[in-house]
């Protein structure tokens, strides 16, 4: 059996609270916008291409969820080899993840919707396209911010440096 310190255990948690609720929150938006587009398709055909690019725009959530999950298990020594994280540095994992994990779940599905009505608000008048985007775009800073504050904690927690 493999021994892992405590603190790289629970980053290994982090990891996974990362991408798993950065994740869900993704898949969530890209539903509802994707099934936003599919009726605007059905209506109109054009709408295909502008449907795409509505249903791709949560999938930023997972990204940084993903990158995240990337960072702690490089940095716990789970995928570099190296020594493993004391328990403080565990724990403040455990927040990395859950930063950008709820952050990542609540702006995703908010994206979702937007980017859901905006479609269907641009099969009735095209020139809601890149007002459509803007608003899509919107919801996107809480993640910014779960992303920006999951970095910091894990400069000012030595889990980088």
């Amino acid at each position: 059996m493999v021994e892992i310190a405590l603190g790289t255990a629970l980053a290994a948690i982090g990891a996974g609270v990362a991408i798993g609720f950065a994740g869900l929150g993704s898949g969530l938006g890209q539903g509802m916008a994707a099934a936003g587009s599919v009726g605007a398709v059905a209506e109109d055909n054009d709408m295909f291409a502008r449907g795409i690019i509505f249903s791709a725009l949560p999938e930023t959530q997972a990204i940084y969820g993903f990158l995240v999950a990337i960072l702690l298990l490089v940095f716990s020594g789970l995928l570099g080899g190296g020594q493993g994280l004391p328990t403080e540095a565990g724990i403040v994992s455990i927040g990395v993840g859950a930063a950008i994990g709820f952050a990542g779940l609540g702006s995703g599905m908010g994206q979702g919707m937007a980017a859901a009505s905006s479609v269907g608000a641009i099969v009735e008048d095209n020139d809601m396209f890149a007002r459509g985007i803007i608003f899509s775009a919107l919801p996107e800073t809480q993640a910014i911010y779960g992303f920006l504050i999951a970095i910091l904690l894990m400069v000012f927690g030595g889990i980088l440096g």
